[in-house]
C-alpha cells in the first residue's frame, strides 16, 4: 500500500514540512492534491489561526473558530474542514500522482474528516501522505491496519518517497 505518515517534534512543523513538499512536488510537475495546514500568529497572543489550502491551487479555508483567550476546547471548525474534504473529494477524481493530508486529527481518529478521501485514494492507486501528531498516532495505526510506513520529517525523504510511490518519469523534470 503506498500510504505513508510523518511527524515532526515541534509546534507546527510538520504543517511547515507538508507545506514546503506540496510546493517542491509541484514545481516538478507532479499534480497533488489534499491539504497543507498554514499557521498565523495573533497579534492578541491567543492561539494561533489555522487554515488549510486546498491542493493544488484552490481556496484557503479558515479551520479555527476564535473562542477568546481562555478557551482551552477544540477550536477546529467542523463545518469548514467538512468543506475542505469536499472539495478535495472533488479534486481527486479530476486526477492526481499524490495526495497530501495535513492531519489525521481528532476528527479522523472518530472516523470523519480525510478518511473516506484517503481511502479512495488508496483504491485509485494514488499514494498519500498523512501528518500526524502524538496523540492521534494510534488511532492512525488502527486505521492504516499496519500498512503505513513512518518517514522521518525531512525534505529529501518525503520527497525520495513521494517520487518513488508515484513511479513517474517526472523525477528527471
Amino acid at each position: 500500500m503506498n500510504l505513508a505518515y510523518t511527524m515532526a517534534p515541534g509546534r507546527g512543523d510538520t504543517d511547515l514540512i507538508l507545506f514546503n513538499l506540496s510546493r517542491a512536488m509541484a514545481s516538478r510537475g507532479f499534480r497533488c492534491c489534499g491539504t497543507v495546514q498554514i499557521n498565523s500568529e495573533r497579534s492578541d497572543a491567543g492561539p494561533c489561526d489555522m487554515d488549510v489550502q486546498v491542493l493544488p491551487n484552490g481556496p484557503i479555508l479558515r479551520i479555527s473558530q476564535d473562542l477568546g483567550r481562555e478557551s482551552r476546547g477544540c477550536r477546529l471548525d467542523p463545518a469548514a474542514l467538512d468543506k475542505a474534504v469536499g472539495l478535495v473529494s472533488t479534486s481527486l477524481v479530476q486526477g492526481a500522482d499524490l495526495l497530501i493530508i495535513n492531519k489525521f486529527g481528532k476528527h479522523e481518529a472518530e472516523g470523519r474528516g480525510f478518511r473516506m478521501v484517503v481511502a479512495e485514494a488508496l483504491s485509485n492507486g494514488i499514494p498519500v501522505l498523512v501528518g500526524v501528531n502524538s496523540l492521534n498516532l494510534s488511532a492512525f495505526e488502527e486505521f492504516a491496519g499496519g500498512l503505513a510506513v513512518p518517514l522521518a520529517p525531512e525534505p529529501d525523504a518525503l520527497e525520495s518517497w513521494a517520487i518513488q510511490m508515484t513511479g513517474s518519469n517526472l523525477a528527471t523534470a
